[in-house]
């Protein structure tokens, strides 16, 4: 048999939490050296019983630093002759990025939808806090121990904890997602006595994201579409009124029609007049263009449109009337049939 000069561990796995030292054949001798580095403890287990824990540092080995060993072991007059113990070196870091994802959703009491599921995304890091406590409750005398095989069980703590969290609240399924933090907090304070219990501490919650239904999220995206609309209704019927006043500016016979659609969908009396004279000046134009002359009353000059008998700008009597009575007479006649004055 060997005599066990220095005991330490390289940690060259970053996922590995517990792992045993080869023994073999050696033995611990007085004076022995043990190596315990920063983020490491070691716990020595005499026949399946956890004994002494040593924390970072530098350790020669003797009676004075293995007082329950020195009890187990029954050495009445202190630690003199070799001995074997199980070494183990518990890995006291940080192990970050573990990521967390509901399974199922969680369904959730919403006051404006009712009945929601909801699904939620993010990650945790953790680390061994109490190595006795650890190894009694998880890692027992394993010769090795790694993150993944506690995984499942940790991520089973922390959904609970979030359900518990979501239910507490009352924070409405679309105000979530300005509240992740408040959220990640409420988790943390949930489960940090869970993990405590089993030698651990959990040392940071991340809510990432939270994920509706389908077809909840294509409802808000409609109803949003929609609330858009009803804020925005004047500005888009005015629009589609000026759109089609444009349309009926190519064509006179629509304007009357499209002139009481536009009045018909709100619009106020005085963008209705305004509408109303581009218009008229558009037909205008196009008339103008197209080689057409309109009349224009011989008192005020204002432009006439079809055979009005009065003037609509200043009222003058539109009509041929005879210069000598007055009376109303043909527009091809040559003498007035009242009181015989030659016409033209």
């Amino acid at each position: 048999m060997g005599i066990l000069k220095n005991i330490e561990w390289t940690d060259t796995e970053s996922n590995l939490i517990v792992w045993k030292y080869p023994i073999n054949k050696d033995q611990v001798n007085k004076g022995s050296a043990l190596t315990v580095r920063e983020s490491q403890n070691v716990v020595f287990v005499d026949k399946g019983r956890l004994a002494d824990v040593f924390l970072p540092g530098y350790y020669k080995l003797d009676t004075d630093n293995l007082p329950v060993l020195t009890k187990l072991m029954s050495w009445k007059y202190g630690f003199e002759t070799p001995f074997k113990s199980d070494i183990y070196f518990v890995n006291m870091k940080q192990f970050t990025n573990q990521k967390w994802g509901t399974v199922n959703p969680i369904l959730v009491r919403d006051k404006d939808y009712g009945a929601v599921r909801i699904r939620g995304f993010g990650n945790y890091s953790f680390k061994v806090d109490d190595a006795y406590v650890f190894m009694q409750n998880l890692s027992g005398t394993n010769p090795t121990f790694d993150s993944s095989q506690i995984t499942d069980y940790l991520r089973s703590m922390v959904i609970s904890g979030i359900s518990d969290a979501i239910g507490e609240s009352k924070i409405p399924v679309l105000d979530m997602a300005a509240n992740l933090q408040e959220l990640s907090r409420m988790v943390e304070g949930k489960v940090a006595q869970d993990f405590k219990d089993i030698g651990l501490q959990l040392t940071n919650f991340v809510f990432e994201s939270f994920s509706l239904p389908e077809e909840l999220e294509k409802a808000l995206d409609k109803n949003t579409s929609l609330g858009m609309m009803r804020n925005n209704m004047d500005v888009y019927t005015q629009m589609e009124t000026l759109a089609a006043m444009k349309e009926a500016a190519k064509n006179p016979g629509m304007a009357g029609s499209t002139m009481g659609a536009g009045m018909g969908l709100g619009m106020g009396m005085g963008l209705g007049n305004m509408f109303s004279n581009n218009m008229t000046q558009q037909m205008q134009n196009q008339n103008q263009q197209g080689g057409a002359v309109n009349k224009t009353c011989p008192a005020c000059g204002a432009v006439l449109h079809g055979n009005p008998k009065f003037c609509p700008e200043c009222g003058q009597n539109l009509k041929p009337t005879c210069p000598n009575c007055g009376t109303e007479v043909k527009a091809n006649a040559k003498f007035c049939p009242e009181c015989g004055s030659k016409l033209k």
